[in-house]
C-alpha cells in the first residue's frame, strides 16, 4: 500500500468495552449485507478495533433460523467476536442472549436502537423504540442480566425527530442497566442519513454519561474526521459505518491516527484491485459458493473504484462479474500504476437520502407508555434490516 504522512495526533485514552481492551478506540458499525465475516476479516487485515456483525434479530436466533445461524458464525481469526442483536421484547432478547452466551458464540453483544428504516419504525422498532422508555429499559436490563460476564453495549440515534429526542434519557437508562458503553449516531430517524451529523449531541451525551464510554458515530469519512469528532465532542471512541465502504484500509488510517504513526494509506489502482479481489475471495469462503460471492461483490464496485479513472463500461462489466476468473480478466484491464486520486476517492459514500417524516405506529407519539395497541404493533417489528 502506498502511504503518505499526515499531521495526525491521538486525543483519547485507551478504551475498553467491559473486560475487552481495544488497542485503538475504533468500532466497525453493523451494516446489513456488508459487515459479514468476509468484510470484517478484510478490515482486520488493515487495522485494529472491534468489528461488529450484521444486525441479527433476537426472534430469529430463538427460532434458530438458518440465516441467523450463518450470520453469527465467526472465522477462527476473529477475536474478539462481536454480534449486534435487535429486539423489541425483553423475554426474547434475554433468550437469544442466553443462547449466544451459553454456546460460547460471542464475546460482546451490541443492541440496535438506531434503525431508521420505515419498515421497522412504523412498527415501533429501531430508532422509534426508545420513545417508549420503560420498554427500552426493560429490554436492555433483560439482555444485560442474561449476558452475565459478556459486555453489552447499545447503539442509538438522537431520537425520532428534532421535537422528540430520546438519546439522553435512553443513555441514562442504559447506563443504569449496566451496559459497557453507549454509541450515538448523531442523527434522528427523520434525518435518515442526510445532512451533517450533530457531533455536539455526542458531546452533550459525553457530559451526561460518566461511568461508561461514549462512542460517536456519523460522518467519519477519514482519520482526520475521527480525530476532529473526538476533539469536538470528547467522546471515548468512534464508530465507522459508510466511511469504510470500498475502503477497508480506512482502519489502517485510523489505527495510525490513534497511535501516532502519522501514516495515511493512499492506494494506487492496483492495490485497490487487490483489495477488491481479496474481498471476493473471502466472500467465496463465507458463502461457500463462488456464484453467490460474485453476486455480492457487485454492489461494492462503485465504492472501491470511486474517484479512480475506471471507465463506465468496465465498471458495468465488473458489476456483472460471474466468477473469480472473470474478475481477474476484468481487473487485468486496469492500469495498476494509476496513482491515488486524492480527494476524488474520499468523502461521503453510500446513499444519504433526504430528511423524511418517520413512519410510526398510529398515535405512537401521544404517550411515552406502551399501550395494548402499540404492544401488538411492536410484536411484528423484528425484521432483518440494518440501521444506526
Amino acid at each position: 500500500m502506498s502511504t503518505a504522512t499526515a499531521a495526525l495526533a491521538p486525543t483519547t485514552a485507551p478504551l475498553s468495552i467491559g473486560p475487552i481492551p481495544l488497542s485503538v478506540p475504533v468500532v466497525l458499525a453493523p451494516m446489513a449485507g456488508i459487515t459479514n465475516t468476509a468484510f470484517r476479516r478484510l478490515c482486520r487485515e488493515y487495522g485494529a478495533g472491534l468489528y461488529v456483525s450484521e444486525m441479527i434479530t433476537s426472534r430469529a436466533l430463538v427460532e434458530r433460523t438458518p440465516e441467523s445461524m450463518r450470520l453469527i458464525t465467526h472465522h477462527e481469526s476473529e477475536t474478539p467476536r462481536s454480534i449486534q442483536l435487535y429486539s423489541v421484547d425483553p423475554a426474547t432478547a434475554a433468550e437469544a442472549t442466553r443462547f449466544l452466551v451459553g454456546e460460547g458464540l460471542t464475546d460482546h453483544i451490541d443492541m440496535n436502537f438506531g434503525c431508521p428504516v420505515p419498515k421497522v419504525t412504523r412498527k415501533g422498532g429501531g430508532a422509534a423504540l426508545p420513545w417508549k422508555l420503560e420498554l427500552f429499559r426493560s429490554i436492555v436490563e433483560a439482555t444485560v442480566r442474561a449476558a452475565g460476564p459478556i459486555p453489552v453495549t447499545v447503539k442509538m440515534r438522537k431520537g425520532i425527530d428534532a421535537d422528540h429526542l430520546t438519546y439522553l434519557e435512553a443513555a441514562k437508562a442504559a447506563e443504569g442497566a449496566g451496559v459497557a458503553a453507549v454509541a450515538l449516531h448523531a442523527r434522528t430517524a427523520a434525518d435518515f442519513y442526510s445532512g451533517n451529523a450533530d457531533w455536539d449531541a455526542i458531546g452533550t451525551l459525553k457530559e451526561t454519561i460518566s461511568s461508561v464510554p461514549v462512542l460517536g458515530n456519523g460522518d467519519i469519512w477519514s482519520a482526520e474526521d475521527a480525530l476532529r469528532m473526538v476533539e469536538q465532542s470528547g467522546c471515548d471512541g468512534i464508530v465507522v459505518g459508510r466511511g469504510c465502504l470500498g475502503r477497508p484500509w480506512l482502519f489502517g488510517d485510523l489505527a495510525a491516527a490513534f497511535t501516532e504513526r502519522h501514516v495515511r494509506i493512499q492506494p494506487n489502482l492496483g492495490e485497490v484491485a487487490d483489495a477488491f479481489r481479496r474481498h471476493a475471495e473471502l466472500l467465496v469462503e463465507f458463502f461457500d459458493d463462488e456464484v453467490k460471492a460474485c453476486r455480492d461483490i457487485r454492489k461494492h464496485v462503485a465504492w472501491y473504484f470511486k474517484g479512480y479513472p475506471v471507465g463506465g463500461e468496465l465498471r458495468a462489466r465488473l458489476a456483472a462479474v460471474e466468477s473469480l476468473q472473470h474478475m481477474d480478466d476484468l481487473l487485468g484491464e486496469l492500469d495498476r500504476d494509476t496513482p491515488y486520486p486524492g480527494a476524488e476517492a474520499e468523502g461521503p459514500r453510500g446513499r444519504a437520502g433526504s430528511p423524511k417524516r418517520p413512519a410510526l405506529p398510529e398515535n405512537w407519539l401521544a404517550d411515552r407508555e406502551l399501550t395494548d395497541a402499540h404492544r401488538a404493533a411492536i410484536s411484528a417489528a423484528e425484521l432483518h434490516h440494518s440501521g444506526g
